[in-house]
């Protein structure tokens, strides 16, 4: 089995192997510092911030030595000065800037920059080293510089944090079970911010209880929200509001308890699900199965909006899915749902400047679905599957792929049921399903739930006491149905499903 290579071991292999410039995306800056002073192996290291100018870390040890008299220099001075001979050596040094990407619209810091890559280039042992919350990289830089990303604390570390918190300050001790949801919650939290939770708690009532798990829960919310790329979506919706589709349901019942028993799962052998692709005609519960797998999982539902990935520095874009990918997969266990994903990878291979970073971005995101371990279950859904690249649909980027068509007359009455229970459940005993049903062919779902809604909106605004079946016959007469209005691309999606062999989602 490979070993899991560590954030440091892979910074130092890094410098020793002569990387000009090594950027870490990273909120945690002060960890990252302390992360480059416990790899620099008896090497000078030099900090520039904003708030403190230069400071000077002799041989890596963190015992701060304020060089002169270059507190708060501006950076293009220091980078000047660094670049005269006789000023500062530095041969054998790690140069760390953090702050540094509020200067990228200058174009004398992109200069003196690259001439110290030169320099390095030529011999100097030297590593940049950028510190930034955000990715932003200069277009004359990209060719230098090796995106790092620290990750987020594992369930070992998180525990162990909660466990130190409690004996530093004395809190009653927490039962194993407790303190195992507990971490498990803090999961794609930042250091920080777990700190900042537990001395919360803390202030509340003097001690941690499964009360706190709320407080967690909207944390993280934020921090979804915060992030801009990825939403999390409040699910309400079950299996038992899908009218029909019992392949599908059935095949996502299985993949619930191992989801559900992950660790045991593994430890039997069993692989982690990766996810699923489900294509097919528009408003027949696509959507709809992302958030009840969700809940029949019962675990988090994260929307991914592929529009939102978009960047206009080089790299952010591809910066932009790493952390959709990585807040994902500190927050695992989750449903990872892609809403129209043609649309996403719109562009592939085309000579224009935003084709080339869609494919890079259609390249990055198959790599992670192929090699992914982490209990991430991706629901990608997609209208028109002909429209996506066939390299999505090879086997072992999804576990399988299912084809939604119109519902039969089964699926159409459980349909039915559902959404006249949903609103008028005292009306559907009076109500003759079997004559909507035949009333209904070549609905979608959403037809059959927009005619329920005008149907009773119109009971309503007429003072009718109740609903009944002639006022839905009604409201459909004045729908046109989805097989009416996209006859011929229905047609061509089913032959094309057909001859794909892709797996019916009904029976």
């Amino acid at each position: 089995m490979m070993k899991n290579v560590t954030f440091e071991e892979k910074m130092s292999s890094y410098m020793d192997a002569g990387f000009p410039i090594l950027y870490i995306n990273t909120f945690e800056e002060t960890k990252a510092v302390k992360s480059i002073l416990d790899v620099a192996g008896g090497r000078d290291v030099l900090e520039w911030n904003y708030a403190d100018g230069l400071t000077m870390y002799k041989k890596g040890i963190a015992t701060e030595e304020e060089k002169g008299n270059l507190s708060r220099t501006p950076i293009i001075t220091v980078l000047e000065q660094l670049m005269t001979e006789g000023w500062l050596d530095l041969q054998g040094t790690i140069l760390i800037l953090r702050d540094i990407h509020y200067y990228f619209e200058q174009p004398e810091v992109i200069a003196l920059l690259k001439n110290l890559v030169i320099k390095i280039n030529n011999g100097m042992d030297t590593t940049i080293v950028l510190i930034a919350p955000v990715i932003k990289i200069p277009p004359e830089l990209e060719k230098f510089i090796t995106i790092m990303e620290i990750e987020y604390m594992g369930f070992s570390e998180i525990r162990q944090t909660i466990e130190n918190f409690i004996e530093t300050y004395g809190l009653p001790k927490v039962n194993g079970k407790l303190l195992d949801e507990l971490a498990m919650a803090f999961k794609g939290l930042t250091k920080f911010e777990i700190d900042n939770l537990l001395a919360l708690a803390y202030s509340n009532d003097g001690e941690l209880t499964r009360s706190d798990l709320k407080v967690i829960f909207e944390q993280k919310k934020q921090m979804i929200m915060k992030s801009g790329i990825l939403e999390m979506v409040n699910v309400t919706e079950t299996v038992e509001d899908i009218g029909g589709l019992d392949n599908l349901k059935t095949w996502l019942t299985k993949k619930a308890k191992v989801i559900k028993n992950i660790n045991a799962a593994e430890a039997f052998g069993v692989d982690v699900p990766k996810g699923v692709l489900i294509a097919g005609v528009p408003g027949c519960g696509k959507s709809l199965n992302a958030k009840a797998a969700a809940s029949l999982f019962e675990v988090p539902l994260l929307r991914l909006d592929m529009g939102r990935l978009m960047g206009k520095y080089v790299g952010e874009s591809e910066g932009n899915l790493r952390k959709a990918i990585a807040l994902a997969e500190a927050i695992a266990p989750c449903v990872l749902w892609i809403d129209e994903l043609e649309k996403a990878f719109a562009g592939i291979n085309s000579n224009s400047g935003g084709g080339e970073v869609t494919t890079r971005l259609f390249g990055n995101f198959l790599t992670w679905m192929q090699e992914k371990s982490s209990p991430v279950f991706v629901v990608a859904t997609a209208n028109n599957i002909m429209a996506l690249p066939p390299e999505l649909m090879r086997k072992g980027r999804f576990d399988d792929i299912f084809y939604v068509g119109l519902p039969d007359k089964v699926e159409r009455q459980k349909i039915f049921e559902i959404h006249i229970s949903k609103r008028r459940k005292k009306d559907l005993i009076s109500i003759d399903i079997s004559k909507l049903v035949a009333k209904s062919n070549g609905y979608s779902g959403a037809d059959i739930e927009g005619v329920i809604k005008d149907a009773i909106e119109n009971v309503f605004a007429d003072a009718k006491e109740s609903l009944a079946t002639d006022d839905v016959l009604s409201a459909m007469q004045n729908t046109h149905s989805l097989s009416e209005i996209m006859k011929k691309p229905l047609e061509e999606m089913n032959k094309e499903y057909q001859e794909r062999k892709f797996k019916n989602a009904s029976k």
